[in-house]
């Protein structure tokens, strides 16, 4: 009996040890995804205030991409962060998800308008700078509010509606620069691998992109319904089944 009392309170000594340790890790965690999001947010407003007095002084979208791309290149780049909060498990959201959401920006910036600079004063390009700088705005302080536990309702309300809009004008002003990039990429054959070559491989990036607005057709419902049935749940407390395929 004295045995089993000794290791019953050497148990509850580490689990409580555990606990507190648990309890440090989850605050630091907390603090870190404050700090992040409140940058993000700030980062994300400086390229919104940018932009709009770019235009304001100029009177034209030409040249804004070239005006706030430094801005732009970090703060996207920066999110890949996002990637590594779900991997560690400090944000519950699928790694692969994230993984995929964050890229595909990255992507965009990195390899689409600023490798193809032909097409850096599109439409298009202003059209997805202007839809992502509005949701990351959005998006940043809905997260921000909601960790300090102070969320307002016009944050929460703007979160799960402005997509509604967005999220479609979005993925065109993606889709549309894409597509003003395939001259570029077929005549200069920029990324692409011809053959023969020691690695005995070939790529042709036209084709890839070809192929990346394609893969928009599956991807864009699935996310977009996801989304519709999120605001449900959220600003009308629907309880929503998720279905198994």
């Amino acid at each position: 009996m004295a045995s089993s009392e000794e290791d019953g309170g050497g148990n509850g000594a580490v689990e409580e040890k555990e606990n507190g340790k648990k309890r440090r890790l989850g605050a630091l965690a907390t603090a870190w995804l404050i700090f992040y999001n409140v940058a993000m947010t700030a980062g994300w407003l400086v390229l919104g205030i940018a932009m709009v007095r770019f235009y304001a002084q100029k009177g034209t979208h030409k040249g804004l991409f070239r005006s706030v791309q430094k801005t732009l290149k970090f703060f996207q780049t920066f999110a890949l962060l996002e990637v590594v909060h779900c991997a560690v498990g400090i944000v519950r959201t699928s790694v692969l998800v994230t993984g995929v959401q964050v890229s595909s920006r990255i992507f965009m910036v990195w390899f689409i308008a600023h490798s193809i600079k032909q097409i850096q004063n599109e439409e298009s390009v202003i059209l997805f700078l202007v839809v992502w700088t509005v949701t990351e705005i959005t998006r940043y302080s809905f997260y921000t509010f909601n960790l300090l536990n102070h969320l307002p309702y016009f944050i929460k309300w703007a979160r799960y509606n402005f997509f509604i809009i967005l999220y479609p004008a979005g993925v065109a002003g993606e889709l549309l620069t894409i597509y003003a990039a395939l001259p570029y990429v077929k005549k200069t054959g920029m990324f692409s691998l011809r053959l023969p070559n020691k690695y005995n491989v070939s790529f042709d990036y036209y084709y890839f992109l070809i192929i990346v607005m394609f893969s928009y057709v599956p991807l864009f419902p699935q996310l977009y319904f996801h989304m519709l049935r999120q605001r449900r749940r959220v600003l009308h407390g629907e309880v929503i089944v998720e279905k198994d395929d």
